[in-house]
């Protein structure tokens, strides 16, 4: 199997890790990772926030209703922002972003979890984003779209079966209205 797809086959989301910390080599190539990621345009408009404070992770774990405790658990998350008024694509080019990191941490032996920040709301119904925003001192026009948290994982996910993907799906030429 080739390396990059082994890379996806064996890529699960980690939502508990360990206490060791990553190195600043890890750090270093991780965040790189997302550097080099392409955008629209070649816009450029991604921003990484690194968070490590045990303190500051606690609180952004509360940032919505559910599904971010993953936040408060690991030894290290980068919040993928994007300046919405330099890029139509925003969404698509933070994602690629995250997703470029959470393989690189794969291929390291680091664990990863995406966690949606944009468009979720609290119990309350505040949204998400101003409290990532507020909590990390991010300006208005710098959109959060997602936390991704990082750390070695203390758990064991079995990687992706091949022979439960779902090739009906995939249309060649054109879409199959049968299959809907």
């Amino acid at each position: 199997m080739e390396s990059l797809h082994r890379l996806l086959v064996e890529r699960r989301s980690i939502r508990r890790y360990t206490e060791q910390p990553l190195d600043p080599d890890t750090v270093k190539t991780i965040l790189e990772a997302a550097l080099l990621s392409p955008t629209g345009k070649n816009s450029r408009a991604w921003h990484f926030v690194v968070t490590d404070n045990k303190d500051m992770l606690e609180k952004l774990s509360e940032c919505k209703a559910a599904g971010a405790g993953p936040v408060a658990k690991c030894v290290m998350a980068v919040t993928v922002c994007v300046d919405t008024t330099a890029s139509e694509t925003w969404v698509e080019d933070g994602s690629i972003a995250a997703s470029n990191m959470m393989l690189q941490a794969r291929d390291l032996g680091v664990g990863s979890c995406w966690i949606e920040v944009n468009g979720r709301l609290t119990a309350d119904g505040t949204p998400a984003e101003d409290i990532v925003q507020e909590l990390l001192g991010i300006p208005e026009h710098i959109q959060p779209l997602c936390i991704v948290t990082f750390g070695y994982p203390d758990e064991t996910r079995q990687p992706q079966n091949c022979d439960k993907l779902l090739w009906e799906r995939v249309h060649i030429g054109s879409f199959r209205h049968e299959q809907c």
